[in-house]
């Protein structure tokens, strides 16, 4: 059972600061909510390193102080750490200067997208508990099960961070990892683009004229108000509402009240005038969607191609262990066919070893066969079967 300390008062905040300072590296993870709120809202951080592990009540501390540590040199070990990240820059302003993904890691030796859980078996050998995964963390106080699962997330982390790196050195891809690593922590998480939150809405993509621009509008007006107010946009207004007021374009209070999914007193309340409001923007608007770029042939034409290639990354993930998914999806495939500029596998790790030989396939100079069951990439003799 792992030994963790609560901070639960700012004053005991700064001691833990000045040690993380002092320390080449650190383990950390957090618990949070979002299902009804449009930020993620913190309720733990759990944070390990050799012979201490706090867990920090953002209910109770201020977590801005730990900027300096983000800031540090030290390397944060996390699992899975994208939206681990995104609730730190809310809380924090910052994210870790120096990250490690021990999930990012394990695909780069055959594990495909494993849970915290399965490296804790696989590397050391340990079952975690799962008792309190889908706890309410908001609640106070926390109960000793739910903080030892807390715990329980960082406590060996450190050690699993240990002997992945090992192994990436083994198979020399640490520098592979690293800049995977950076490729996350660099994602942006800033604020969704309100002007492109109707693309989220599958009825609204087939839209045409001003239906399209009415959508558009009051997407967005849904997607400000969400933030404004901090609930998710469903509670704002729903998906069918949305596109039924794109549909109908009511321009009075008793028309808005028709429109399947407003509720009638949503439409004659406070909110009612700035649905209308956005109606008119969209009504008004003069935007159309961007045409799509012109691309060197058609997407329709390399489907056998695509389909081709793919099967080979996938072999060629197999056989060098990494995670399938981690080396490229069949989207990366068709964009360096097509011959997209920024392709992912045109550039980096994934171009040393799949970019570079699927350019010389689509070049001529190289062919797929099946051989024992595979497919394989080779030499191609330029003798034509007859």
């Amino acid at each position: 059972m792992p030994d963790y300390r609560i901070i639960d008062r700012d004053e005991d905040l700064p001691p833990v600061i000045d040690a993380l300072l002092a320390e080449p590296r650190y383990a950390l993870d957090t618990e949070f909510h979002r299902e009804r709120t449009y930020w993620p809202k913190v309720a733990l951080v759990q944070i390990a390193w050799p012979d201490d592990l706090v867990l920090i009540d953002p209910l109770s501390v201020d977590l801005s102080p730990l900027r300096p540590v983000m800031d540090s040199d030290a390397l944060a070990v996390l699992h899975a750490a994208s939206q681990d990240l995104e609730v730190l820059e809310l809380a924090c302003g910052a994210v870790p200067k120096r990250l490690f993904d021990t999930q990012i890691a394990a695909g780069f030796l055959g594990m495909s997208t494993p849970s915290l859980a399965s490296l804790h078996e696989r590397e050391l050998n340990l079952s975690l508990t799962k008792s309190s995964r889908l706890t309410d963390w908001l609640e106070r106080p926390l109960g000793k099960a739910q903080l030892y699962y807390a715990a329980s997330d960082v406590d060996r982390l450190l050690e699993i961070h240990d002997r992945l790196h090992a192994q990436l050195e083994e198979r020399g891809r640490v520098g592979w990892a690293d800049a995977e690593c950076e490729i996350m922590r660099t994602k942006w998480r800033g604020p969704r683009d309100p002007d492109e939150a109707w693309r989220k809405i599958k009825e609204a993509r087939h839209l045409k004229g001003k239906a399209l621009t009415i959508v558009r509008a009051v997407a967005g007006w849904r997607e400000r108000r969400a933030a404004e107010i901090d609930q998710p946009v469903r509670f704002v207004l729903s998906d069918i509402a949305v596109v039924g007021v794109a549909q109908a374009a009511p321009t009075t209070t008793e028309e808005l009240a028709k429109v399947r999914g407003v509720d009638k007193g949503l439409a004659r309340g406070s909110l009612g005038p700035m649905i209308l409001e956005a109606v008119g923007e969209g009504i008004a608007s003069d935007w159309r969607p961007p045409r799509p770029a012109r691309r060197p042939a058609d997407t329709r034409d390399l489907r056998p191609a695509v389909a081709l290639v793919a099967a080979w990354v996938n072999q060629l993930a197999r056989d060098r262990a990494l995670d399938p998914a981690l080396l490229a999806t069949r989207a990366d495939v068709e964009a360096l066919v097509r011959g997209d500029d920024d392709a992912r596998l045109a550039t980096g790790w994934r171009a040393e070893l799949a970019g570079g030989p699927i350019r010389r396939l689509v070049a001529g100079d190289a062919a797929l066969a099946f051989e024992d069951g595979a497919v394989v990439l080779e030499e191609r003799s330029g003798r034509a079967v007859t």
